[in-house]
C-alpha cells in the first residue's frame, strides 16, 4: 500500500502549517510506517523542491524504528519521477533523482551493513509509450550505473575505483497510466517494454482521479476494469506476474477509499495489489479507524479481475462522456472562479500547462483534480452526478453488474446535492430524482453552507469562502 497526495482537510499533527513543506513530508514517511502500518510511500519529485535525502535524513532521524524496519526490504520508498517528454521544465530534475539512488543505496549500506537497496523503483506520470519507459530503465542502466566502468583520460582507474561502485545495478520503472487511449493501451506498452528485458515481475499503476475528471465517474471506473482484466491476461500469456496500482483518493468521484469503506474498494478492485491511501484517509479520520483499515488493506489476498464486455462498455462511456463534457462546460466557469479560494495542501512549484497546476479538458482550463472535486462540492454540484442523465434504466443495470458499488458511491455524493441549485441543469435534476439516499444533518447543513458559497460570488464578496469550504471538507471528512 502507498501514501500519496493530499485531499485532506485536517493539518496533520506533526506540521506547523496546514501546506506540507519537504522536513514535515520526511516525518509524515515515519508516521505513515511508524504509527498507520503502510509499508510504502511514494515520494513525490515532481513540481517541488525536491529532497534527493530522504533515505539518510530517515535513518538518521529514526534509528530505533528503521533497525528494526528495513527500507527496502519492510518498508518501501518508491520514488514518483517527472517525465521528461511531457514536463521540459521538469526533465533535470529526473537525472537528479535517479542519481541520487546509488548514493541512498551507499547511506543504507553503511547503516544495515548490508546491500539492500533502499529504492529500487520509480513511478513514471503520464506514461504514453514503451519509449518513456525504455529512456528511464536504460539511462539509469546505462549511464547512471555503466559510468562507473569509464577510465578518466590518460589514467588508468575507473570511476568505481575512484569513488566506489554504484548499486542496484537496475531499476524497475513503473509505468503511470492516466489517460483514455494509455490506460486501455498499457497492455500493449507492457508487452513490449518487457521484450528485451529479464524482469522477475511487473507493476503497473492505473490513474483513476484524472480520468474522472476527463471522462466522468462512470468511464473512470470502466476504465480501470477493462485496464485489469487486459493486464491479467498479459499476465498469463507473458507468464510474469503483474502487480496493479490505483490511485484512489476519498471522494466518491476519487474512488471513495475511507477507512469505512476499505471493503468496499476491495471487492470493486479484486485483482488491485497496491490502493494509495491519500491525506484525507490518513489525517481526516480516527487513527485507530486508519490504523484498522490499512490492516485490512495488507492482510487480503488478491483475486481475480472482473469480466468486462469491452465493446458494449466503450459504447456506454463515449455516450456518457459527451454528456459530461457538455455539462462540465457549463460549470467550468464557477469551478474556475472558485478554485483560487480552495486551500493548498502541498507546497509545490507553480508550473502550468496540462500536466501542471491547471488541468485541460476539451480546451476547457481547469484546476487540478482535488481543487476541481472540491470546487463543484462547494457550490452543492458534486462531480459524480454530472453526464448521468446519458443513461436509459436498461444501461444502468448493466453498469451496475461491473461497477458493483455504483449505488452506494452515488448515494454517498447525492446527499451533498442542492436540488434548489439554478447551476443544476434541469435534465440532471430530473434524472436524478428516481434515485434513493438518505439525507443526515450534516448533509443538510452542507447544502446550506453551499448556497452560501454561491451567494457570495454573486455578489462578489471573498468573505467566508475558504471558510466555507474548509467547514464542508470537514462535514465530509475530504477536501477533494
Amino acid at each position: 500500500m502507498s501514501t500519496q497526495h493530499p485531499d485532506n482537510v485536517n493539518t496533520p499533527f506533526f506540521a506547523e502549517n496546514p501546506e506540507l513543506g519537504g522536513e514535515d513530508e520526511i516525518t509524515e514517511a515515519y508516521y505513515v510506517f511508524s504509527h498507520l502500518g503502510c509499508d510504502e510511500q511514494m515520494w513525490d519529485c515532481e513540481g517541488k523542491e525536491v529532497d534527493d535525502y530522504v533515505v539518510k535524513k530517515l535513518l538518521s532521524r529514526y534509528e530505533s524504528f528503521f533497525r528494526e524496519k528495513v527500507i527496502g526490504k519492510d518498508v518501501f520508498i518508491t520514488l514518483r519521477v517527472p517525465n521528461p517528454t511531457v514536463e521540459k521544465d521538469e526533465a533535470k530534475i529526473l537525472i537528479e533523482t535517479l542519481e541520487s539512488i546509488p548514493r541512498s543505496f551507499d547511506t543504507a549500506k553503511i547503516f544495515y551493513e548490508h546491500e539492500i537497496p533502499p529504492i529500487f523503483e520509480v513511478i513514471l506520470p503520464m506514461t504514453t509509450s514503451v519509449k518513456c519507459l525504455n529512456r528511464i530503465y536504460w539511462y539509469y542502466r546505462d549511464f547512471v550505473v555503466g559510468k562507473q566502468h569509464m577510465k578518466f583520460r590518460n589514467e588508468d582507474v575507473t570511476i568505481a575505483e575512484w569513488i566506489g561502485e554504484f548499486k542496484p545495478g537496475f531499476i524497475n520503472v513503473i509505468p503511470l497510466f492516466e489517460d483514455w487511449e494509455h490506460i486501455l493501451n498499457a497492455d500493449t506498452i507492457l508487452r513490449e517494454y518487457v521484450s528485451d528485458k529479464n524482469v522477475p515481475y511487473l507493476r503497473v499503476f492505473f490513474a483513476r482521479s484524472d480520468p474522472a475528471m476527463n471522462y466522468g465517474l462512470i468511464s473512470a471506473v470502466m476504465l480501470v476494469k477493462i485496464a485489469l482484466q487486459r493486464a491479467y491476461k498479459l499476465s498469463e500469456e507473458l507468464g510474469i506476474e503483474i502487480y496493479p496500482i490505483i490511485g484512489v483518493g476519498s471522494a466518491p468521484f476519487r474512488g471513495n477509499m475511507k477507512p469505512s469503506t476499505v471493503e468496499r474498494v476491495v471487492k470493486e478492485y479484486p485483482s488491485v495489489q497496491t490502493f494509495t491511501i491519500q491525506s484525507a484517509f490518513k489525517y481526516d479520520n480516527n487513527p485507530e479507524d486508519v490504523r484498522e483499515a490499512v490492516k485490512k488493506l495488507l492482510s487480503r489476498n488478491r483475486g481475480l479481475p472482473h469480466e468486462v464486455n469491452e465493446e458494449k462498455v466503450i459504447e456506454l462511456m463515449k455516450r456518457y462522456t459527451r454528456t459530461y463534457k457538455e455539462q462540465l462546460r457549463s460549470l467550468a466557469g464557477i469551478i474556475n472562479e472558485i478554485a483560487k479560494y480552495v486551500p493548498k495542501r502541498r507546497k509545490r512549484k507553480l508550473h502550468t500547462g496540462l500536466f501542471g497546476y491547471s488541468r485541460e479538458v476539451e480546451g476547457l482550463k481547469l484546476p487540478r483534480v482535488i481543487t476541481f472535486t472540491a470546487a463543484l462540492y462547494s457550490i452543492g454540484i458534486p462531480p459524480e452526478i454530472l453526464g448521468l442523465n446519458a443513461f436509459s434504466k436498461d444501461d444502468l443495470r448493466f453498469i451496475k453488474t461491473i461497477y458493483i458499488n455504483f449505488e452506494d458511491d452515488l448515494a454517498d455524493a447525492l446527499k451533498y446535492v442542492d436540488f434548489e441549485n439554478e447551476l443544476l441543469p434541469e435534465e440532471l435534476r430530473s434524472f436524478l430524482k428516481d434515485f434513493e439516499f438518505t439525507s443526515d444533518d450534516a448533509s443538510q447543513e452542507h447544502v446550506k453552507i453551499s448556497r452560501f458559497v454561491r451567494e457570495r460570488l454573486e455578489r462578489k464578496s471573498e468573505v467566508g469562502i475558504q471558510d466555507a469550504i474548509l467547514r464542508m471538507g470537514h462535514l465530509r471528512r475530504f477536501l477533494g
